[in-house]
């Protein structure tokens, strides 16, 4: 009796305390907006939120600019580029992020960005890549401003002669995400690929990766954008309006699927018995707004277990020598980088709003000068 009486009153006590640990938890989180604010000694402007919502949170505000450490580099902002990436810190989605660190009530970082192009304005003293005037691009925290700093052996590369910022700072997470990927799923000259979502930020650019690896390469977008993907150089092009490609005959060696709009058992009818799925992205703002695609990853992970096909979450890791790769090609004229709409710093709400509409094509820039 003693013994089911422990257990009884454990089994209460346990999850009471695990959720009044959660309140606690919730309620305390905090950041930096609720703390008096220092007097600004050395200002620039940045984008800045105080609470998880939609782009209406987000303001433009004065804020230190950022020391420059012995082995950073300072970096004047000329050009930053928006990813879903973004909005999914600025709504804090899906929740799930929130208990992973990002501040569970409210964001416990208060600034935004990462894909930026710049001019290097100061170097530390042990720093021997870059100096001042370099025209570099990359990746940063709270890139969206007027000033970020770097470490020397961090994702920044020099940007090649003849490339814009604009061009620059459309690569870093899209252009890597999508070079990356096509490297994990071991894309070879010959084999068939097929992109879904090929008009947005990652697809226009995997479209051109994987027609130079010498891939044929289906493009799945809306109508609005058969001949944008087909000039990308897209051997076959499926308007997703009035065609569903897991429905066709086709068989690919590799799906690089940026949207997650057709379940897994779908995409694998139209996958080569050993071909390779690698599901990139996917959903809007209200979709798997709790655990985003992790039932999805989850279901994957469980199927490719039991089959010949490799089917995979693919995440992108920010590399300087790909960024170098890529600029490369940019130079050459062998890759371009597609930009849809341009705004000024001052209107990166209204950017962040169109780029959460999903009908993006290419790239949404941001010019901070």
């Amino acid at each position: 009796m003693r013994l089911r009486r422990i257990v009884r009153w454990t089994a209460i006590a346990v999850p009471l305390v695990a959720v009044t640990a959660f309140a606690i938890a919730y309620f305390t989180s905090d950041n930096a907006c609720s703390q008096p604010k220092a007097p600004v000694r050395d200002p620039m402007k940045a984008i800045v939120y105080c609470d998880y919502g939609t782009s209406e949170v987000l303001r433009l505000d004065e804020v230190e600019k950022p020391a420059l450490a012995d082995d950073r580099v300072l970096i004047r902002v000329h050009a930053v580029s928006l990813n879903p990436l973004d909005w999914h810190f600025m709504r804090g989605t899906p929740y799930v992020m929130r208990m992973m660190g990002t501040g569970l009530r409210r964001p416990k970082d208060i600034r935004l960005g990462v894909d930026f192009a710049g001019t290097v304005e100061a170097v530390g003293s042990k720093v021997t890549r870059f100096a001042k005037g370099d025209a570099v691009f990359g990746g940063a925290d709270g890139a969206f401003a007027e000033y970020v700093t770097a470490t020397e052996g961090g994702p920044i590369a020099k940007i090649p002669e003849g490339v814009t910022f604009e061009q620059a700072a459309a690569v870093p997470i899209a252009g890597l995400t999508a070079f990356q990927a096509l490297r994990k799923g071991e894309a070879k000259a010959g084999e068939k690929v097929l992109v879904n979502g090929a008009s947005g930020g990652v697809g226009t650019f995997a479209v051109q990766f994987a027609k130079q690896l010498g891939a044929t390469v289906t493009g799945v977008c809306s109508t609005r954008n058969l001949e944008m993907v087909r000039g990308l150089g897209a051997d076959r092009v499926v308007d997703y309006t009035k065609e569903d490609f897991t429905q066709g005959t086709e068989r690919y060696d590799l799906i690089l699927d940026n949207v997650g709009n057709r379940s897994l058992s779908e995409c694998r009818r139209v996958l080569s018995p050993n071909g390779r799925y690698l599901l990139i992205g996917g959903g809007g703002p209200n979709d798997g707004r709790v655990i985003g695609p992790f039932t999805r990853i989850i279901h994957a992970a469980i199927v490719a277990r039991f089959v010949s096909q490799r089917l995979e979450f693919f995440l992108a890791k920010l590399s300087a020598k790909d960024l170098d790769t890529i600029g490369e090609l940019i130079r050459s004229g062998k890759v371009t980088p597609v930009i849809d709409r341009r705004y000024p710093l001052s209107d990166l709400p209204a950017a962040i709003a169109y780029l959460e509409q999903g009908h993006a094509r290419g790239k949404v820039i941001v010019n901070v000068e």
